[in-house]
């Protein structure tokens, strides 16, 4: 690919991304602002692909979305979502929101004017990268997280199994006169508790006019 050519499709891209980004958070409708940010997944999985990593902007595509934003979509047409009650008192929450803002705005250009890397940090980072020539991208990726970094891959999982887990107890309610499923009572249920075979003789069976009457 022509490096003008290449250039070229990153801005338009990036753009896309970015002004994606900026509709998310700024459309009052929340259906649309879920359409902008599968539109923003799209034009960041372009940017993976230029860069070489077809196995994230796939996985980008697949998980982000074909389930993480079709969910948030599905979630958002399903409320009944007050807006007018939702606005109510955002202007009595403005000035401590913006000084918040404002904090992390400062924040964001200390750190963009500030930092860099430190000296072993590139020999480091690309150390126990596999050389792609030998390799493809999805098999190096592979080798890295289910190898080098096997433990920290278990770990996050743990921690987001506990976060699940968190969340569920603290959003279950006991409430009385609900009836809940017993799984027990269900694995120990015979048939003969279920039905009941009656052998009806002929001529003598309940027919539907006499049940309607």
């Amino acid at each position: 690919m022509d490096i003008a050519l290449a250039d070229l499709i990153f801005y338009l891209f990036a753009s896309i991304t970015v002004a994606s980004g900026l509709l998310v958070i700024s459309a009052k409708n929340p259906v649309h602002s879920v359409l902008w940010l599968i539109l923003a997944f799209f034009s960041a999985a372009g940017l993976f692909v230029l860069m070489g990593a077809e196995f994230l902007a796939m996985l980008l595509i697949v998980v982000y979305v074909g389930a993480v934003a079709v969910l948030f979509l599905f979630v958002v047409m399903m409320l009944d979502i007050n807006f007018t009650e939702l606005r109510k008192g955002m202007l009595q929450h403005l000035p401590l929101g913006g000084l918040i803002g404002l904090v992390l705005l400062g924040e964001l250009l200390t750190l963009g004017v500030a930092w860099n890397f430190g000296d072993n940090v590139a020999q480091n980072v690309s150390a126990p990268t596999p050389t792609l020539t030998d390799t493809t991208n999805t098999e190096a990726l592979g080798h890295l997280l289910y190898t080098d970094y096997i433990f920290v891959f278990q770990t996050s999982g743990l921690i987001l199994l506990v976060a699940m887990i968190g969340a569920i107890v603290l959003t279950l309610r006991d409430r009385p006169g609900v009836r809940r499923q017993n799984i027990g009572a269900q694995n120990l249920r015979k048939p003969a508790d279920a039905f009941k075979l009656v052998d009806v003789e002929s001529g003598k069976g309940v027919s539907l006019s006499q049940k309607k009457g």
